[in-house]
């Protein structure tokens, strides 16, 4: 017997059959590491596509994680040349994490991709957990970058955005290695904290760089 297969159509189909066409696919990329931005992105995929089926440009697309890095670069310059899909890309950097909370941070970047289509979407689809400040009427999917294109496709540019970002800042800071964990905490970066100490785009409210309380005797 074998699976049955996902459409992943399936949520943007039900809000097509209602006669909502502009449907946004919202995902984040970068929540966890100690430095860098958060980057959000908002994807806006043709209904024509219920029909016709993912373009073959697009086949195979996926969860970012789930992708190689050429893949997720092939995938992103199809999205962003296709002039039948609309998108928006923002980003928090790690200042205004500090200052309001990485979740917070989170939902802002999600409203302000959001708030780079015109006019906003009547709806969206979100991966994870609802967002209670989004500014359109949401559907939230656990693993929805696996179950929905239209989060896949933001998924992607979410990613390839904060992966190119932390390129530039590799170069600003070689002695980090952010070309190699892209602001993520493994050994070679927390090393690299503990000799060098934080700079200027890490996240100074994230341990092992917030200092510790002390303690209470």
């Amino acid at each position: 017997m074998t699976a049955k297969a996902i459409d992943r159509f399936e949520f943007e189909r039900a809000l097509w059959s209602q006669a909502v066409l502009r449907v946004a696919g919202v995902d984040e990329a970068g929540r966890g590491p100690l430095a860098g931005p958060v980057v959000a992105a908002a994807v806006i995929l043709p209904p024509s596509w219920a029909q016709s089926g993912l373009p073959a440009g697009l086949a195979g697309l996926n969860d970012s994680k789930q992708l190689t890095e050429a893949q997720r670069e092939k995938y992103y310059a199809w999205l962003t040349a296709c002039a039948e899909i609309e998108y928006g890309i923002a980003l928090v950097d790690a200042g205004v994490i500090d200052e309001i909370n990485i979740l917070q941070a989170t939902h802002r970047a999600m409203n302000e991709a959001l708030g780079r289509l015109s006019p906003l979407p009547p709806h969206a689809l979100v991966d994870g957990r609802p967002v209670k400040t989004l500014r359109v009427p949401q559907t939230a999917i656990v693993k929805g970058d696996a179950r929905s294109y239209s989060i896949a496709a933001a998924s992607v540019l979410a990613k390839v955005t904060r992966d190119r970002l932390m390129l530039a800042y590799a170069a600003q800071f070689p002695e980090y290695g952010f070309a190699e964990h892209k602001g993520y905490g493994t050994a070679k970066h927390l090393a690299a904290i503990a000799r060098h100490g934080a700079c200027a785009i890490h996240r100074k409210t994230f341990a092992p760089l917030k200092p510790a309380e002390p303690k209470l005797f």
